[in-house]
């Protein structure tokens, strides 16, 4: 049996139907039944629990293999934030995995995760990673660029909805991007491969683009031409500040907009592509024109 913590999410989803194909038997916590509803896996069972909670945590556990944890508390409604989640509730599945003496735990991280980054989610990724590295478990840790899926949704969906859209500092930043689907099928390698156990992967994508790039991008194979407004940094960082108190989740997607508008976010994918050939390399005009052209 293996448990996925954050199985209804964008990521989850597609882990759940990856290992589905494989006649693999798991079980989805999930704070709301309804989301869990929507999975249209056969060997799925959906409990309900929130990784904050460590008695519903340990309850999902007992009787698991294998943990995935898929959860991130930056963004989405509802988002608790990323100390709840990517630190104390990664804490809590950890040591119920331990508990239940589970043989193997799958942690989704984040590319530059550190102790001292600039962005809270880098920071409490990093937290897990090394509680998950003491635990004793074994382990498989994937450190993902940023998802192409969420920015062409921040970034595209209001070209398709308004004819406008708005970009985050100056856009001329160098950002890798990863598919979420191809994330996904690295996952399901980690579970299925023992020999990725005690290895943590940098997953990133084909491209390093700017987010100007994106929009043009998303332009180009959406077939919607629109325009596309700036929001200055000195405007970002006062705006974080009073969106911090009002608005967290939308506070926090500023500060990360204000560090990938500044901060080195590239990634080389050669040494991916050389020694996972059989994965993807999914490009984001692929994704438009799967995800969003009409």
């Amino acid at each position: 049996m293996i448990l996925i913590a954050g199985g209804t999410g964008s990521l989850g989803t597609r882990i759940v139907h990856l290992l589905d194909a494989r006649r693999l038997p798991m079980r989805v916590m999930t704070r709301d039944v309804k989301h869990g509803a929507r999975l249209t896996a056969d060997r799925v069972t959906i409990v309900e629990g929130d990784v904050q909670d460590a008695e519903a945590v340990k309850r999902a556990v007992a009787g698991v293999r294998t943990v995935i944890s898929a959860v991130q508390g930056f963004a989405g409604p509802g988002a608790a934030g990323p100390e709840a989640v990517d630190w104390q509730g990664n804490l809590n599945l950890i040591r119920a995995a331990q508990l239940a003496g589970v043989e193997q735990f799958i942690l989704v991280s984040i590319q530059g995760a550190r102790a001292d980054h600039p962005i809270p989610l880098f920071q409490m990724k990093y937290r897990a990673e090394e509680a998950l590295r003491s635990s004793g478990l074994a382990w498989t840790i994937l450190r993902a660029s940023a998802f192409m899926e969420l920015w062409a949704m921040l970034i595209g969906e209001p070209l398709l909805k308004t004819g406008k859209t708005t970009v985050f500092g100056r856009g001329k930043n160098p950002i890798n991007f990863v598919s979420v689907h191809d994330v996904a099928r690295f996952v399901e390698l980690a579970a299925v491969d023992a020999t990725l156990r005690g290895t943590s992967l940098d997953i990133g994508g084909p491209e390093n683009l700017t987010f100007n790039q994106v929009a043009e991008i998303f332009q180009r194979e959406a077939g919607r031409n629109g325009k596309v407004k700036h929001v200055p940094l000195p405007v970002m960082r006062l705006a974080s500040l009073v969106m911090s108190v009002v608005n967290p989740a939308l506070a926090r997607q500023i500060q990360a907009g204000i560090v990938m508008d500044t901060d080195n976010m590239s990634f080389d994918a050669s040494d991916r592509a050389r020694r996972f050939p059989s994965i993807p390399m999914t490009t984001l005009a692929e994704v438009v024109r799967r995800d969003f052209r009409k």
